[in-house]
């Protein structure tokens, strides 16, 4: 079983989520506990080394870093598929990892 850890931007996606939505993704977090490796589908170009997968009605999408070694899935961000939009999950991920702001994580009990 894999253990779940959360970036500090992924811990606030979630927080600005409505209960309902909240409850979706968390039951697909739990559900990467087991094999998430098979779950998600790994992204391609800037985004190479990250996984997704839908949740919430399948408009909203969870990038996620598997680290085998340790047994760790690694959500880096959660947030909703515009493409075309400069607020899509994937366009802010690439602003992200240009910006630094996805190296730190902490614990969960998800």
């Amino acid at each position: 079983m894999y253990k779940i850890k959360l970036t500090f931007i992924a811990a606030e996606n979630i927080k600005k989520l409505d209960s309902k939505t909240q409850n979706q993704i968390i039951n697909k977090i739990e559900s990467l506990k087991k094999e998430p490796l098979l779950l998600g589908k790994p992204l391609k170009g800037p985004l190479k080394e990250f996984r997704t997968i839908r949740a919430a009605g399948q408009g909203y999408r969870i990038i996620y870093r598997v680290l085998e070694k340790e047994i760790i899935v690694v959500l880096i961000a959660i947030g909703l598929r515009k493409e075309g939009d400069k607020k899509d999950i994937y366009e802010l991920m690439k602003k992200y990892l240009k910006t630094g702001l996805l190296e730190e994580y902490h614990d969960t009990d998800s």
